[in-house]
Parts: C-alpha cells; sequence; structure tokens
C-alpha cells in the first residue's frame, strides 16, 4: 500500500493490509471521502426539516416508477418512513397521515392465509407482517387493531414453523434467522407468545453463532450484522435476556466479533468481515450493543470496543443527503430503508436503554416490553439539542411505549383459546 492510500488511516488504531485489491482499494476511496467530509465539519446539524419532508414522500405522494420493484414491499414503505419521522420528532405524524395507514396495511392482509403480504392479494410473508404490525403500532388506531384475527395468524405462524425450531420466511419459502425475529416479535405485539411456538427456538439461533463470534442467516452461514441482531433481539423475545443471551451465546465470541465492525477513520459499522461500512449497520450492529449492554451489565463496552461519539460523526457528517433523507455512505442516494436505520442508530448512540425485569407485570410473552432508557452521558458523547432523537424499543425498533400499548392491548383481551 502506498504512503497516500496509508494516510488515510489512523496507523496508531489501524492495521493495514499491504495487499492492494479492488476491495480494498475501495474501502480506502470510502475513507478518504468520509475523512474529508469529517474534516470539512459542514453537516454537524441533523437536518430535521428536510428528512421529514423526504420521509413524508412515501404517504403524501405517488411513488414514481422506479419504485415499481419495490411492489411486495408495501407495508415497509410504511413502516421505514412512519418509524424515521416519529424518532425525529412526534410532532411529524399528523392525524391526516396517521389516519391512512390502517387501511393501507389491511389491504395487504391475505384473508385466506390470515397474515400480511406484500402488497394487495400477495402471498403472506413473515417479514410484510412483522412491517405490517410495526406500522400499525405506529398508527395507535386500536380500531383497526382490533380487526386482526389472531387465533388465524397464529395458526399461519405454526404452518411456518419448522421441525428444527426454525421458521421459514413464507409457507414453502427460505428458512433463515430473519424468519425468526420477525415471527417472534410479531407474536409478542399481538401476544400470542406459546411454548408450542418457541419449541426449540432458541436452540436453532445458537447453532447459527458462527466460528467468527458473530450469527448468520442460518446453521453453516456467514456472520452478518443484520442476521446478528436478529438472532440477538429473538432472544430477547423467547425470555429474560440476561438468561437467555448468556445461555445460548458465546458472549465472549460475540461481542470481539461485533467490536471488529467499527472502521476508522470512517467512524460507521461494517456488516461483514472485510466489507465497507453502510450507514444501516448504526442499527443492526449498534442495536446490538445496545441490547448487550443493557442487559448484561458486565460488559460497560462503550468507550472501549467501540466508540458512540465516532458513529454519530459517521452519521451526522457522512450519512445525510444534502437532498433529504439518509444513506448509506457518501456518493449513494438517500432511501427510506437507510433513513429509518440510520436514525436509529442515532438513537442508540445518544440514549443508554436498561432491561428492567420488574418494569412489568406480564412475563407471558412480555420480556421484549421491558426496557427503559435515559440520555448517554456527556462523557461518552456530546449531544447537541440540535441533533437529539427519540428514544426507541431496541427490541422492535420501534418508538419508545408504541409497541408496549399495542402489547397491552391485546394482553387486556386475555388469552386465546389456541
Amino acid at each position: 500500500m502506498t504512503a497516500e492510500q496509508n494516510t488515510v488511516h489512523n496507523e496508531e488504531l489501524s492495521v493495514v493490509d499491504s495487499l492492494i485489491t479492488e476491495s480494498s482499494t475501495t474501502e480506502d476511496e470510502v475513507a478518504r471521502m468520509c475523512a474529508g467530509l469529517i474534516l470539512d465539519g459542514q453537516l454537524t446539524v441533523l437536518q430535521r426539516q428536510l428528512h421529514a419532508d423526504f420521509l413524508k414522500i412515501p404517504m403524501s405522494f405517488q411513488l414514481p416508477p422506479n419504485y415499481t420493484g419495490l411492489d411486495a414491499s408495501k407495508p415497509w414503505l410504511m413502516y421505514w418512513p412512519l418509524h424515521a419521522l416519529e424518532i425525529l420528532d412526534p410532532d411529524n405524524q399528523t392525524d391526516d397521515i396517521l389516519s391512512r395507514i390502517g387501511p393501507s396495511i389491511m389491504a395487504c392482509l391475505n384473508g385466506i392465509e390470515g397474515a400480511f403480504g406484500g402488497g394487495n392479494g400477495q402471498t403472506a410473508h413473515l417479514a410484510a407482517t412483522y412491517a405490517s404490525l410495526n406500522a400499525l403500532a405506529i398508527s395507535r388506531d386500536e380500531q383497526v387493531w382490533s380487526q386482526i384475527n389472531r387465533e388465524e395468524l397464529y395458526k399461519w405462524l405454526m404452518s411456518v414453523k419448522l421441525p428444527d425450531g426454525g421458521f421459514s420466511m413464507h409457507v414453502g419459502g427460505e428458512e433463515d434467522v430473519r424468519a425468526v425475529y420477525c415471527a417472534l416479535a410479531s407474536a409478542a405485539l399481538l401476544n400470542i407468545i406459546t411454548p408450542e411456538l418457541t419449541e426449540g427456538t432458541a436452540e436453532w439461533i445458537s447453532r447459527c453463532q458462527t466460528y467468527e463470534g458473530g450469527i448468520g442467516g442460518a446453521p453453516g452461514n456467514e456472520a452478518h450484522g443484520g442476521y446478528a441482531f436478529c438472532g440477538l433481539a429473538a432472544l430477547c423475545i423467547l425470555g429474560n435476556p440476561i438468561e437467555m443471551i448468556p445461555q445460548y451465546l458465546d458472549v465472549d465470541s460475540f461481542v470481539h466479533w461485533l467490536s471488529a465492525r467499527q472502521y476508522q477513520p470512517e467512524g460507521g459499522f461494517s456488516g461483514r468481515t472485510n466489507k465497507l461500512v453502510d450507514g444501516c449497520y448504526s442499527w443492526w450492529v449498534g442495536g446490538c450493543w445496545s441490547i448487550l449492554e443493557g442487559a448484561l451489565p458486565w460488559i460497560t463496552s462503550t468507550d472501549v470496543l467501540w466508540s458512540k461519539a465516532d458513529l454519530q460523526k459517521y452519521i451526522l457528517f457522512c450519512c445525510q443527503s444534502p437532498r433529504g433523507g439518509l444513506r448509506d455512505k457518501p456518493g449513494k442516494s438517500s432511501d427510506f430503508y437507510h433513513s429509518c436505520y440510520v436514525l436509529s442508530g442515532l438513537s442508540e448512540v445518544q440514549h443508554r436503554y436498561s432491561f428492567r425485569p420488574k418494569l412489568r407485570g406480564s412475563e407471558s410473552g412480555g420480556w421484549s416490553f421491558m426496557w427503559t432508557y435515559e440520555l448517554e452521558s456527556p462523557d461518552i458523547v456530546i449531544i447537541d439539542e440540535q441533533n437529539v432523537v427519540g428514544p426507541l424499543n431496541p427490541v422492535h425498533v420501534l418508538p419508545a411505549g408504541v409497541g408496549e400499548r399495542m402489547h397491552d392491548f391485546y394482553a387486556a383481551l386475555g388469552t386465546l383459546e389456541l
């Protein structure tokens, strides 16, 4: 590697491979762009109104033709911007926007299968069901909530439950840890967690942990930031995370893998070994840190194994698009997916989450709703009041209190006769 290439790295903190490849060259280009933006210091303030205007597009206008490829992702095109808008500023959620969520989501309900598809008349799918229920939770529309047939949705969840403890994304579909997380998160919101539904699932997640320490999509797959969050969060739904995480994961190995995801000088996270930083992992990897530090008090990793201050810099300097919305990295366009998870990552940076098992009375399906939050200490990260975003539930990736309200609504209806 040339001396010029080496200047983009902090030599005291980085190990630089002397072998130059296409990947290493691209990584250096990204590092150089990020270092330049951070040194320039032009985007220190969160551009709230610009981002809010961008996020309101799916709820206000007909999307352009290039969104045709996301026709099977309609629930996501509601959940992503709704969640981002709320943690950006709760006042963004106008009655006009929220009142249209319920009918739009319910139009995606597959009446034959009992769960939600990616669009009108489409096959029921776990990812679409998860996004649909999250969007409905944010809508706070209890009248629409009462229209969901939980018995039929539970039967469908059992139809995608597999004998080895995992779940498939749809009937006859692929089995992976995304499916496990989406199934359990959906069941927790609806208060339909049962021993039958969860039998063997924690053990299946445990088999997804790789030799690197992270979690892959399925046993034998490469460790990945998104799958790591899904597996970890699923364990937090299955039971008390203080007990579940050490029982089913090699925590030391997991922490070792997570600590290797933050790069310098960018400050952002990569999702896999030898991959570039990407703004979405501000949540997928950052969310793992929130859960670990909140559930396992003996992990005090912040500012030792990773830096919240550096991640905040990456988000503010490198992920804000001048046209509005948040993006993967400099040179990329903003989109609703990255806006959702980059802002969630900013929330993770600015808050410290704690698991409080005595916070709520119900333990049946309620473990994931026993989290509290407080603003992070200024000793860890300096938070300008202009840049503060709202807290969230670190397991469900919903604005704080939203998932709890939906779960309590269904808990009040009593236990289902399943």
